[in-house]
């Protein structure tokens, strides 16, 4: 399967894991590009040092290609960027801020630059900044998302046709039949987050994994646009997020609320009630937690079988 996707990451197959905070470590990131994909380590829930380890690791267990996710509203990042310059990384997920402000120095040091929008203006911003793709990302995405609320089905076109650089979709793709919705509206790649988290190498904890699982429709929201938006599973955390909103909570408040390292409580520790639960709506269809190498094999049967029905319509 060869697209503009596949020859800019020199992979196999278009498909990349989202570099998700307290779920894509090295095991995660080294077992997609094994499988064809390109994975990514999410370098926001790390310290440097912690960046440096996992970066190492994934090249002993990969000679495949591989990237970094750097969300660019977390502090010293600068750190992480000399770091993922430092070890040769070739391939950078920016997200989270404005595209201009690393975009140069990755492309100066050789590095192959993309950078997660929400919107079409962010889009061409981003191609304006240089960045060799962008993944658009739908309101239907887990973690931290975009403030516009545009669906992934009303967002890939409208920045397919507003750049000329390769879309990468993203929000709510977890089987082959949204893959191949998703490049037909004009995306030459897709970025799974929830499918993976629920992966046998993901680094989450058992207890997130199984809660993502067994959730069900309707299960996820998106919150704390004050702040910076995510979208969660509801639990006990987020029912004290809608008492503080209903007592017209200030910002400030809510940032206290919010706290520090609630999502590390939820995701990496298995706190399911008072953490932090970041997954994407699609998670009401993950039954299993499979090897990443399954999953990836399991949407291309999906994505094929799909094509095949397409083209027996009249």
């Amino acid at each position: 399967m060869k697209t503009r996707v596949t020859e800019l990451f020199d992979i196999k197959y278009p498909i990349v894991q989202a570099g998700m905070i307290w779920c894509s470590g090295w095991r995660l990131a080294s077992a997609v590009s094994e499988a064809g994909g390109l994975g990514l380590i999410g370098s926001g829930s790390m310290y440097h040092e912690i960046l440096r380890e996992h970066i190492q690791k994934c090249k002993v267990a990969t000679k495949k290609p591989f990237g970094v996710n750097v969300p660019l509203l977390y502090p010293d990042i600068d750190k992480h960027i000399d770091i993922i310059v430092e070890e040769g990384v070739k391939i950078v997920f920016t997200s989270a801020g404005n595209p201009k402000t690393w975009t140069q120095k990755l492309k100066d040091n050789g590095i192959t630059v993309v950078h997660v929008v929400s919107s079409k203006k962010f889009a061409m911003k981003s191609q304006d900044a240089g960045c060799d793709a962008v993944v658009a990302e739908g309101f239907e995405a887990g973690g931290h998302n975009g403030r516009e609320e545009t669906t992934t089905l009303c967002l890939i076109p409208m920045v397919s046709d507003a750049v000329d650089i390769p879309v990468i979709a993203a929000g709510g793709i977890a089987d082959g039949r949204a893959m191949l919705a998703c490049m037909a509206l004009g995306a030459e790649g897709v970025q799974m987050g929830s499918r993976f988290a629920a992966s046998l190498e993901s680094s989450a904890h058992a207890h997130f994994k199984h809660r993502i699982i067994n959730t069900d429709e309707g299960s996820t929201v998106l919150t704390l646009k004050e702040i910076t938006p995510v979208r969660m599973i509801k639990n006990e955390f987020y029912a004290q997020v809608e008492k503080a909103y209903i007592n017209k909570a200030s910002v400030e408040e809510l940032k206290i609320l919010l706290g520090r390292g609630r999502a590390k409580k939820g995701m990496f520790l298995g706190e399911l009630e008072e953490g932090e639960l970041e997954i994407g709506q699609i998670s009401a269809t993950i039954k299993e937690i499979l090897p990443a190498s399954v999953i990836i094999q399991n949407l291309l049967k999906e994505y094929e079988f799909a094509r095949e029905q397409m083209s027996r319509i009249q």
